[in-house]
């Protein structure tokens, strides 16, 4: 039971480490600040003065930008973390005649990636890049569930 506990532990730890990882090294684009003179005047839009207009405007072109660079950066993010989650994988599926319980974690972390993968692929509005994304998944866990549950294991060679 308690290697059970420890895998899934590993598992946590290693979509936080690489989720941490991208935030700290990869930062993501800022949100442009909403203008001080709308938002203490209680007036409509229609009301606005030239110089509140033109701040409104300007808030609305650089928070296009910032949506679009946003967008870019969800997608970004999930490439980066596809390519850890599968790295997480085959690390796992090559130490696993080695160290079962690390290499459990290691699976784990890969799955827990690749479903963070996901979940930032959605970020990026893109329904077809969401859709490879999944399907990455979809495959990557289908490859791991046969060499892991159904590939019958090698007979070792009996020493003499």
């Amino acid at each position: 039971m308690l290697k059970v506990v420890y895998s899934f532990f590993l598992g946590l730890l290693l979509v936080v480490f690489v989720g941490m990882g991208v935030a700290s090294f990869y930062p993501s684009p800022k949100a442009p600040e909403y203008p001080i003179a709308q938002e203490t005047n209680k007036v409509s839009p229609d009301d606005y003065t030239d110089e509140q207009r033109a701040a409104d405007q300007k808030y609305e072109a650089d928070y296009k930008v910032y949506s679009e660079s946003a967008d870019d950066y969800s997608r970004n993010v999930s490439i980066i973390v596809l390519v850890a989650a599968v790295i997480l994988v085959v690390l796992g599926l090559a130490l696993h005649a080695k160290t079962e319980v690390i290499a459990d974690g290691l699976l784990l972390g890969g799955v827990f990636t690749l479903l963070y993968s996901i979940a930032r692929s959605f970020g990026g509005e893109d329904p077809r890049y969401t859709f490879m994304v999944t399907s990455a998944g979809l495959i990557i866990t289908m490859v791991v569930g046969y060499i892991k549950f159904v590939k019958p294991a090698r007979p070792t060679k009996k020493i003499k």
